[in-house]
């Protein structure tokens, strides 16, 4: 019986449904009052678009829950007051014949109403109230997981091997590097499912395998099939996830952070130091804390990141910051020359003073300068035997790697200061870093460093060796 009355009440709302010539969003809303007072229920508004069909839904699975009698008698008063008041036409909102013509309750029901929360017909739900509800969950964020390699996606019996006196340890086959076989997305997205059911709580998701590769073998060219990708789907997801190997993780994320200056969403890049079907791999947490960071804007506190960010061994960090300073520790990655952007344990404890906050338009650069080396000052070598003619050989650009605050040897029998003169009046580019990992950059004070800023050697802020290398690629193909 209560079953009966259920579907009269769900024909009866489809009924009025078919009359309401509101558009989707407003018929929706229209919906929630008449579900409501159909069957005392109050929707808790989450900000969440509801259709019509999640309406009906509800109403149905609510129906279920009360007691045959109970049901049968709230469901028949309802399906004979909404009979009462259905209107003889439909009009269009807004007009002078809408106001007269919108179902109005009768004196008899005003206590029923009320009861539930609903007051009368042009009165708004209230967000909280005791009784019988519905909670509709906000939708979750669309994330996309691009694959790029890495030791995360390896397959553990064709890349590894294990120790004899340690069975539970671990070690690459030796010569091979790992086994880099081609991937299909949907079998590797059912595995990231398997292994880390976790992550369907946090998004809804997609993955592409953009290549599967030892990132040593990622360069400009894949920097640039990784940035024209992201900005391809920039407007269809809420965020990105960049799965990528550890080796030139920090070259890719300052590359990618560089390339599309403006982009405002979230890319996190992370990867692991082990497989992910290994059993002590890093690479589960690790997806998780990505994840976790890139969704942050969909549930409190609602942190914006917008930004690219290196998430690793529970930290995140800004991703042209970001350094590989340990081969095999978990904590591989860290950021010495800037604060870390969050610290996930049990909480996830944002540092939001030091998070970017974007000013300006997007403004994507595809193109890169190739042939840029990195070239640290040694004591005692001497350039001129070194290195000799780069610009004869193709070099374009160089980040000069000096002591200090900028300062290299500046006796003539040294080579520096010659060997910088001829290059540059041949058009090399060359970029002035230091060897130190933290404190600020001053060339001028010294005569070598003073020397060289006059030669057109360009010094400015602090930056990584990975983060200056891109700098200089991006200056060669957009002089602006």
């Amino acid at each position: 019986m209560a079953t009966h009355a259920g579907r009269v009440c769900q024909l009866s709302l489809l009924s009025r449904i078919a009359q309401c010539t509101l558009p989707g969003l407003h018929r929706a809303s229209v919906c929630k009052q008449w579900c409501s007072a159909a069957l005392g229920l109050t929707l808790i508004k989450c900000g969440a678009a509801v259709t019509i069909r999640q309406h009906l839904s509800l109403v149905g699975r609510a129906s279920a829950r009360h007691s045959s009698t109970q049901a049968n008698r709230e469901i028949s008063a309802a399906a004979a007051g909404m009979s009462r008041t259905r209107p003889k036409q439909t009009v269009p909102p807004g007009s002078a014949a809408d106001a007269s013509s919108k179902p109005r309750q009768r004196s008899g029901s005003t206590k029923q109403s009320s009861s539930n929360g609903n007051g009368n017909s042009n009165s708004q739900l209230p967000d909280i109230v005791t009784g019988p509800h519905v909670v509709v969950s906000q939708p979750l964020p669309h994330v996309l997981i691009l694959h790029t390699g890495g030791t995360l996606g390896m397959d553990v019996q064709q890349s590894f091997e294990a120790v004899p006196e340690h069975p539970a340890q671990l070690l690459l086959k030796k010569g091979t590097g790992g086994s880099y076989k081609g991937l299909v997305p949907g079998d590797m997205l059912t595995n990231l499912f398997q292994q880390v059911p976790e992550l369907c709580k946090f998004a809804n998701l997609d993955l592409q395998v953009v290549f599967n590769k030892d990132s040593s073998n990622v360069g400009p060219k894949e920097w640039t099939q990784i940035a024209k990708l992201l900005d391809k789907n920039r407007q269809a997801y809420d965020a990105f996830l960049v799965v990528h190997g550890t080796d030139t993780m920090a070259y890719t994320a300052s590359a990618i952070s560089l390339m599309l200056q403006g982009f405002k969403k979230p890319v996190v890049f992370t990867g692991s130091q082990l497989p992910l079907s290994s059993p002590r791999s890093d690479a589960r947490q690790n997806l998780i804390d990505a994840l976790t960071c890139a969704t942050a804007a969909a549930k409190p506190p609602h942190v914006s990141l917008q930004e690219v960010a290196v998430c690793f061994g529970g930290k995140l960090m800004r991703g042209n910051r970001t350094r590989k300073v340990n081969s095999s520790n978990y904590q591989a990655f860290d950021s010495p020359g800037y604060p870390h952007l969050a610290a996930l344990g049990v909480d996830v404890d944002w540092n939001e003073r030091y998070l970017l906050r974007v000013e300006g338009g997007y403004q994507p650069r595809f193109k890169l300068g190739y042939m840029v080396i990195r070239i640290p000052i040694v004591p005692g070598s001497d350039p001129r035997v070194a290195y000799g003619d780069l610009v004869e050989r193709g070099v374009r650009g160089v980040v000069l790697e000096a002591f200090g605050v900028g300062n290299m040897p500046d006796l003539p029998q040294h080579g520096w200061i010659p060997w910088l003169r001829q290059q540059t009046k041949k058009g090399l580019q060359v970029y002035l870093a230091t060897q130190c990992h933290l404190g600020p950059l001053h060339p001028e004070l010294y005569k070598a460093g003073a020397l060289a800023l006059e030669m057109g050697v360009e010094a400015g802020p602090l930056m990584t060796p990975e983060c200056a290398l891109v700098m200089v690629m991006l200056c060669l193909a957009h002089p602006d």
